[in-house]
């Protein structure tokens, strides 16, 4: 582990300001909070001041079984008999050899502010969310607007697996092996035309579902959006999935957007609505503080959050702490879309 690499920020400055301002309405509720963990029966990960697990152990948080997808990727012919071998997750081009981390870590360990402000609150509180019926409204500048059922989606688009860094404006990061489609494919089939520059996405807006709705920390619902050419670029996946299982709610079910070079807020969750527009869509923590949060949102460690340092993040699971790649460590799949761009006015 490299020493010399900057310490990690205090806590006022790794959560979010507009969040860590308004604290004190988390505090009001934190005797609701306590009961629900209670009422799931499960302890709940003990934070420190950097919102971290106090040990490296893996968190105590209960992880509810997830059903495995029906499927996953189409199986292969054999050479011999031309009949399909057994069905099997077929690694990407895009894959990471890094090791993944722990099922446990990615499910109890990630921001959903929709179930709260702290990271251990989505996997307690997430339980309310209903991903079955699940339906997309895709509508805009294309040719083939519809509603479509998020099994519907899956029948098209048989998920495949995505084994993709993933790294928090934050400064932790994590590898996810993802299950999902192309957002690439998805477009092709509902042909956008010529007006179509941009893409913009909208979650879920159900305070019942998602109680963290019922505060006034963000605008709700969630929105997000991608520059065409961004949005086609074969790394950027619609995910339905992780681990082989079917998405847990506190990781975004039914559907949610993975761009793996970007920072983790600009993978929206719990996707309702893609609309296919002419103009840059506003994207939520650019609309609460645009100096903080750009549209981009490119991982970048030179170009440091005015709070803390981007130069290195903290893997979650085994703690260490390591160098930040360039566009994530994506850049030679990526960074031409950028070409000419100022990164650090365009970040």
């Amino acid at each position: 582990m490299n020493n010399n690499l900057p310490k990690e920020p205090p806590s006022s400055e790794v959560t979010p300001e507009p969040l860590y301002n308004n604290r004190r309405e988390f505090i009001k509720n934190i005797a609701l909070f306590t009961g629900t963990a209670a009422a799931v029966g499960g302890g709940l990960m003990l934070l420190n001041g950097r919102g971290r697990p106090d040990s490296p152990e893996t968190s105590t948080l209960p992880v509810p079984a997830q059903p495995a997808l029906p499927t996953v990727v189409a199986p292969p012919l054999t050479a011999a008999t031309g009949q399909p071998e057994e069905a099997k997750l077929l690694p990407s081009r895009f894959d990471t050899t890094e090791p993944k981390t722990p099922y446990k870590d990615v499910t109890t360990y990630n921001n959903f502010y929709e179930f709260g402000t702290d990271k251990s609150e989505p996997a307690v509180r997430a339980h309310t969310l209903k991903p079955r019926p699940w339906a997309v409204v895709v509508e805009g500048e294309i040719n083939k607007p519809q509603t479509i059922d998020i099994d519907t989606l899956i029948k098209w688009f048989p998920p495949e697996e995505r084994v993709y860094r993933m790294r928090c404006v934050e400064a932790w990061s994590m590898v996810i092996p993802w299950l999902g489609f192309p957002l690439a494919d998805f477009i092709k089939r509902v042909e956008p035309t010529s007006k179509a520059k941009y893409v913009a996405f909208t979650s879920l807006l159900d305070p019942e579902q998602m109680p963290g709705q019922k505060s006034h920390n963000l605008d709700w619902p969630y929105v997000e959006g991608l520059r065409m050419d961004e949005a086609m670029s074969p790394l950027t996946l619609l995910a339905v999935g992780l681990y082989g299982k079917t998405l847990p709610n506190q990781n975004g079910a039914a559907i949610r957007l993975v761009v793996p070079w970007k920072y983790g807020f600009k993978g929206i969750k719990s996707i309702v609505k893609i609309r296919f527009i002419a103009e840059q869509p506003p994207a939520t923590w650019n609309i609460t503080n645009g100096d903080e949060y750009g549209f981009y949102a490119n991982v970048n460690p030179d170009v440091d959050h005015p709070r803390w340092s981007q130069a290195s993040e903290r893997r979650v699971g085994d703690f260490t702490r390591r160098a930040t790649l360039p566009f994530n460590g994506y850049a030679e799949h990526v960074a031409g879309l950028y070409k000419g761009m100022d990164l650090r006015k365009f970040y």
